[in-house]
């Protein structure tokens, strides 16, 4: 695996430092995968697939003007939401619908989510809202059509949503400036338009591009195995404009490249065809895998059996999470989307597995927001792997799993110091192993005696945490939403 992350690495040092879709560098990932699928004797599709490619063509610039002169830096302070318009705004900040509980209480606000809130807004000043409840999307279109010159959405305040929101607002539209920011900042900022004497003015600056582009997913399949039940392994290919996606998502894309090669060189025949998916686009909104099911038949459709999905294995401050596919943990609703039938038992098979040698397992909510999203969408069977994202590991965790309590499970999360050196080699070993025996056990199923079924219960005895790992969300998959 190793191998492959330092093709991935090397491939983006010399492009920049990322791997972005609709760039030279995702095509020589995409070169990469194809030419060692193609070596070890699989038969390869480069699908190609057109789609609104959106980033910053100049960095953004965020300070604040008025009343204490302060430059924030971007990638760290800030961020442009992806589909973000373009747009160089110095105006008065207006406080949309602020209700900021205590640091580290619930935050149900609704800042933004309604027309309503925007009654009396002054025309032509920048509107900060407060992340919560609604898609940031909504937040935008609301203060758009209010007249706002631009939008600052600031983080909630609670554990693991402090940082800088990265968010995207879905599709292009929007035509002005749109950026996320740190609760610290986003609160200075309020506590001076709602107590300071003289108000807050701040300079929201954006220029991205946003035109349409072609990337790729990569396909491969054995060439045994009963092609009317379909195992899909799938990883994304691309990062984010802002590093090199080494963790995120360099990892599954290893891993799962990996599995694929061992599986040729040790001659396995499957019961059921395995078909290993590399996909394009993923960080502007799960693209690559969205356009692959939009393009199969109806009949194409029933022959997958189920989605195996793995995005980002090898965390530094990493938790061996699980997708909640039966829904135990997290129940269907924000943040937790409802799994089809046999979500439940892919499930277990990865739980049992990592019980099996000795290693303790959690779970995070079945958010449906990585590239099985699509599937669980056709009532295709999905489950996965995952070791946290921006998310902050909790104490109980600390103990169970080693690492660092109050630290997020990635610091370098959608940053340029996802390299090599941020990938935990003995998680990456461990979660890798676990998505193999997964694929093995599942291909070897005989789906037509014994139908994937979930089980009369939920998994039991496997440790559950609130925070569930933090959510992947949908980029620059960054989140659309709370």
């Amino acid at each position: 695996m190793y191998e492959h992350l330092s093709a991935f690495q090397q491939i983006a040092d010399s492009h920049g430092g990322n791997r972005v879709s609709g760039f030279p560098a995702f095509n020589e990932s995409v070169d990469y995968v194809d030419g060692r699928l193609t070596a070890a004797g699989y038969e390869v599709t480069v699908q190609p697939f057109e789609f609104p490619f959106n980033a910053d063509r100049t960095p953004p610039v965020f300070q604040q003007t008025a009343p204490t002169a302060t430059t924030y830096v971007d990638g760290t302070d800030f961020a442009s939401m992806t589909y973000s318009g373009s747009g160089d705004v110095k105006a008065d900040v207006t406080a949309v619908d602020l209700v900021v509980p205590a640091p580290g209480a619930a935050n149900g606000n609704t800042s933004g989510c309604e027309s309503a809130d925007f009654a009396g807004f002054p025309a032509g000043t920048t509107a900060l809202v407060q992340r919560g409840t609604c898609p940031f999307r909504q937040k935008a279109d609301n203060a758009q059509a209010a007249g706002a010159g631009a939008v600052i959405v600031f983080n909630e305040g609670q554990p693991g949503r402090t940082a800088a929101v990265a968010g995207t607002l879905s599709t292009p539209g929007v035509t002005i400036p749109v950026v996320g920011t740190t609760f610290a900042i986003g609160d200075d900022l309020r506590n001076n338009v709602t107590n300071g004497p003289t108000g807050s003015e701040a300079r929201v600056r954006v220029d991205r591009v946003n035109e349409t582009r072609t990337t790729y997913n990569v396909l491969a399949e054995t060439p045994t195995g009963d092609p009317d039940n379909v195992i899909m392994v799938g990883a994304h290919l691309d990062s984010v404009p802002r590093g090199p996606g080494i963790n995120d998502n360099g990892s599954g894309s290893a891993g799962i490249l990996e599995i694929a090669e061992a599986i040729a060189a040790r001659d396995i025949t499957p019961r059921n065809k395995i078909r290993f998916a590399f996909w394009g686009a993923e960080e502007f909104g799960l693209l690559g895998s969205t356009h692959y099911v939009g393009q199969l038949s109806a009949a194409e459709k029933e022959k997958i059996a189920l989605n195996l999905n793995f995005d980002m294995i090898g965390s530094p401050n990493y938790v061996r999470f699980v997708y909640d596919g039966d829904n135990s943990k997290f129940p269907v609703g924000p943040g937790s989307a409802d799994g089809p039938q046999g979500s439940g038992e892919i499930e277990r098979v990865f739980h049992d597995y990592f019980a099996g040698v000795g290693l303790a397992s959690s779970e995070t909510p079945f958010s449906g927001r990585s590239d099985y999203g699509p599937f669980i969408a056709q009532g295709i069977p999905a489950g996965g792997l995952f070791t946290g994202a921006e998310g902050v590991k909790t104490a109980d965790e600390a103990a169970i799993y080693g690492g660092t309590a109050g630290v997020a499970y990635d610091a370098c999360y959608h940053l340029a110091c996802d390299t090599i050196a941020n990938v935990n080699r003995q998680g990456i070993n461990e979660m890798a192993d676990a998505a193999a025996h997964a694929t093995l056990i599942l291909a070897k199923r005989n789906f037509a005696k014994a139908p994937l079924i979930d089980p009369a219960g939920p998994v039991s005895g496997v440790s559950g945490t609130t925070g569930g790992g933090g959510l992947h969300d949908d980029h620059d998959h960054e989140e659309v939403d709370r």
